[in-house]
């Protein structure tokens, strides 16, 4: 999946967005974020955020640091935290009441 934000009404600061479901053997490897570096100049777009499923191989990871443009890498876990975090695709699985004794209750106040 691929997609570009437009963060201005004029479409100047674009971030482009591709995101892939792999399978939980296959790691992200530097020529598929080489090609996501290039999709973004195709883009007109200066900034990339690359999702994906799984991890980054470490020459991914040390690609994505270098090139010029701005790639941000968001992992699996990563994204599994981000949706928690914004509530965004998940919903609660149990809610834990804890109770205290009122202090005042034995102070006789």
């Amino acid at each position: 999946m691929e997609g570009l934000i437009r963060q201005d009404p004029l479409g100047l600061d674009v971030v482009y967005i591709h995101a892939k479901r792999y399978a939980a053997d296959r790691m992200v490897r530097r020529p598929d974020v080489q090609a996501f570096a290039g999709a973004l100049q195709g883009a007109q777009a200066s900034r990339g955020i690359f999702i994906a499923t799984t991890g980054f191989s470490p020459d991914a990871i040390d690609f994505a640091e270098k090139v010029p443009s701005r790639i941000v890498l968001i992992d699996g876990r990563r994204l599994g935290e981000l949706m928690i975090v914004y509530d965004c695709g998940v919903q609660e699985a149990q809610t834990v009441t804890i109770k205290k004794i009122d202090e005042d209750f034995f102070s006789g106040e």
